[in-house]
Parts: C-alpha cells; structure tokens; sequence
C-alpha cells in the first residue's frame, strides 16, 4: 500500500461495520480532548479503536538478548529471557481493512516480549503462562503506510511510528511482506505460510512505550483463528538455518534498529490470520 499523506477533516462513520461480539465487551468513549493533527483538523475520536477484518501474519525470532536490552528506553524494561542468551523479536504484519473512524491502512507492528520491574526474571515462562502481570511488548519501530496514523500513534501512545510504503501481497500459500525506505529501497522483506495447526485465539497483551519521558502501557485485545507452525525444539538448540528464507533485512538506515538485534535465521513460530478482529485502548501512565 502506498502511503496516504491527505489528512481529511471528518471522522469515518463506520460503526456498524463493528456489530460482532467481540466489539460488544468495549465501552466507547472520547479521550479528554480532541487531538489536533495539524493546523486546521482536530479529531474526537473514540476509544478504543477497532479494527476488523483485519489480516495479520506474523514471525516471532530468536534474537540476541544483551542487543535486545540495550534496545530498552529504561533499565526496569528487561527483555523475556528465552535461554542460550536469546531473547525474541516478534514481527506482526497487519492489513487493517475496516477501522472505527478512520481510512484502511497497513502497519508492521516490531516488538520485543519484556517483563517491567520484574523481582525475577524468569526464562521462557512469561511467554507461556498468563500469571505474569507486568509482562507485556515494548515497540521499538512501527512503520504505518497512513499519516493521520503516524500522527496518532505518536501523540496519543508514544509509538515510533514512521510514514512508508508497506506491500502486503498473498498468494494462495504465502503472505509476503515488505517495507521500503522514502526513497523506494526495500529495507524488510517477511515471508509467512498461511497453513499451520490453526488454533483460537482470544487474547489481551499490554504494549509499553514512552512518551515525553512518561512511560505508558495500552492494552491491545485481539480474537481470531491463527493458523500457527511452531519450532519448539530451538529452544534446546543453537541457530539453525531453514529450508526456506522466511526474513531478509537490508542494510539501510531503517533496518539499523533490526539488524542491531542479531535475529537468527530460523523463526520460532510463524502465525497467520485471515480474519481477525481487535482493538486498542487509550495508554496509563505507568510509574516505574
């Protein structure tokens, strides 16, 4: 998708395009005020957003754990420990199609899983088991094909989002990604299987960030069938290279952050979704 610069001046009215269960469990509602995107338009949106028919494919890797760290905005941010000095990357891919108030648009979503102000770190654990309160995903780059978006995410919720092209193109076995510099170069090419153990998902996860030195944690909620290919076995195993390229980074200045992280080759789990559907609530102040 090209990316849309063209901010227009009036809310989407697309609200009963989100009737479904899901988005009954919500309570809309305004922000304190309206946010202001440039010098004429101001937008009352409401909270939390809802996207629906929603492609998502994502590639969780292994990555280095001491890079991940230095990743970290805070020293009380500690990435999930994954042993053998790993820690994970997970890259999610998404085709927003319908958003409540809002053009579609495309968003890659790079996150790292990470425990805030954890008394102990434990390996692995947190990424399993839903007993651990502070575990959540720390974005370190979110590139979104749509201004008004960029704009959004950086003064509601302190995310690194950047305006460029993303392509997301499926195949009858594939959805291949790629993001491309403003100059055209492509800097992040994914490729996931859309077979897999397909299995349900209904899921709240907590997103951390910052924003003007206040570290914040949104919740995300997110339903939908994935069909999921997992490696267990690397987590007993060294790098191990795959029968196929799944991800190739380029070597530009928007694949610095990427690159940085020392992904291994192989992916961990490999999820896809035709038809999800989720939101994303307004931020907390968070005091760590």
């Amino acid at each position: 998708m090209k990316t849309n610069l063209e901010i227009v001046p009036d809310l989407l009215n697309n609200k009963e395009a989100f009737s479904a269960e899901f988005y009954q469990r919500f309570q809309l509602r305004h922000a304190p005020a309206p946010l202001q995107l440039n010098a004429t338009v101001a937008k009352n949106y409401l909270f939390p957003t809802f996207y629906g028919d929603v492609t998502c494919a994502i590639g969780i890797f292994f990555c280095s754990y001491k890079r991940a760290l230095e990743v970290m905005p805070h020293p009380k941010m500690r990435p999930i420990s994954m042993g053998r000095g790993r820690s994970l990357v997970v890259f999610s891919n998404y085709i927003y199609r319908n958003v409540l108030g809002v053009l579609p648009y495309n968003e890659i979503a790079m996150t790292i899983p990470i425990m805030v102000d954890p008394l102990l770190n434990v390996p692995v654990l947190p990424m399993i088991l839903p007993l651990f309160k502070n575990f959540g995903y720390y974005c370190f780059s979110m590139p979104v094909t749509s201004l008004e978006n960029q704009i959004r995410g950086e003064k509601i919720w302190g995310l690194p989002k950047v305006v460029q092209e993303i392509n997301i193109e499926e195949t009858n076995d594939f959805c291949q990604v790629e993001a491309k510099e403003n100059s055209g170069q492509t800097y992040y090419e994914l490729k996931i299987p859309k077979n897999g153990r397909a299995t349900e998902f209904d899921v709240s996860a907590n997103l951390y960030s910052v924003r003007e030195r206040e570290f914040l944690k949104s919740a995300t909620h997110f339903k939908g069938t994935f069909n999921v290919i997992k490696h267990m076995a690397l987590l007993f195993k060294g790098p191990q290279l795959p029968e196929r390229e799944y991800l190739k980074i380029h070597n530009t200045p928007s694949a610095q952050m990427i690159n940085h992280l020392s992904i291994e080759e192989h992916p961990f789990q490999l999820r896809y979704c035709c038809k999800l559907a989720s939101c994303f609530d307004l931020p907390a102040i968070q005091k760590i």
